[in-house]
């Protein structure tokens, strides 16, 4: 394990919550690469980061359906906003249909950031968190928090009929809506949720399925699709690769 390695993660104050999730950071001071699975979870990311003499950057990445390798590369720290999926539309007033599985180069300057602003992260969570606070919609749709509520609550587990059903809104425009402002279906969301929710019990060593997996070989497969490998190899997270899961199992 790379012990000079650092990540942080916090949640938002109470009146950010319904767009975002947290607000964290990454950090490798040292002279080594480190390799590290992302896998899918349902948020938005909005990274600020610095590598040793490289350009400051801002980027926005899409949501994820499969799990990547990559490389933080010596001497990198990223700041990052996770969003949820109601602020698309909301916050960042911009689709991400177009990125999905991948991400987008902002300008330096969004939100008026800079690389001075990586100096220390309890500032940067204040400013984030301000920036935000003047960006929030005077109203949002009744059926749309409703919605992502009961997709977050349930874990997606409930199917787009019932969800349809309960926010008197379609599944037809449902789907319509996410594939516009997400660039996947609702039930594709809401597979990755489920999927995030079984790494809580996994992180705990509990390797059978305790969500509506149809048996043990449906939940290993989609364990599988989502993280790469089988629910005992994740559960191991050699070399702490699998941060997402190293996140929940210091909870």
């Amino acid at each position: 394990m790379n012990t000079d390695f650092y990540y942080k993660f916090v949640n938002p104050d109470t009146s950010l919550s319904a767009f975002v999730e947290s607000i964290g950071m990454f950090h490798n001071p040292s002279d080594e690469p480190k390799e590290v699975v992302v896998m899918p979870d349902g948020r938005v990311d909005l990274f600020f980061s610095k590598t040793g003499s490289g350009p400051f950057r801002v980027m926005l990445i899409g949501l994820e359906t499969a799990p990547e390798k990559r490389i933080v590369a010596p001497h990198t720290l990223n700041y990052v906003v996770s969003f949820r999926p109601l602020a698309v539309e909301y916050i960042l007033r911009t689709s991400i249909a177009g990125i999905l599985d991948t991400a987008r180069d902002l300008d330096s300057h969004f939100w008026d950031f800079n690389e001075t602003d990586l100096a220390d992260f309890e500032s940067f969570h204040k400013k984030a968190s301000q920036t935000i606070t003047t960006l929030l919609p005077q109203e949002t749709e009744a059926k749309k928090l409703q919605l992502f509520s009961l997709i977050y609550s349930s874990n997606g587990e409930m199917s787009v009929k019932e969800l349809s059903e309960k926010v008197f809104w379609s599944s037809r425009q449902i789907n319509r809506y996410f594939n516009q402002q997400l660039g996947l279906s609702l039930k594709a969301y809401c597979n990755i949720l489920r999927f995030r929710a079984s790494l809580e019990h996994i992180a705990q060593g509990r390797l059978f399925p305790e969500l509506n997996f149809t048996d043990q070989a449906h939940f290993i497969k989609e364990i599988k699709k989502f993280s790469g490998v089988v629910p005992k190899e994740l559960s191991r997270n050699k070399n702490d690769r699998f941060i997402l899961l190293s996140v929940l199992k210091q909870k």
